[in-house]
């Protein structure tokens, strides 16, 4: 199973792409999807899902 599914879920059903979220939080898009690729703090996972919130919010998601 992957790490972090339901972040990964709730990043997916937002429409949010990694680069939005990485650029929000400052940091580069390769060190996000590293993040995800194992099991996330507390700390971690409430910054991505500030993160994606505050952009859908915004209506700044780039969906296509």
């Amino acid at each position: 199973m992957a790490a972090n599914k339901q972040v990964r879920e709730f990043i997916s059903k937002s429409g949010v792409k990694h680069w939005e979220i990485a650029l929000r939080l400052g940091i580069s898009e390769q060190t996000l999807v590293r993040w995800l690729r194992v099991p996330l703090s507390e700390h971690r996972e409430a910054l991505i899902i500030s993160a994606v919130n505050a952009i859908v919010k915004e209506g700044q998601s780039c969906r296509m």
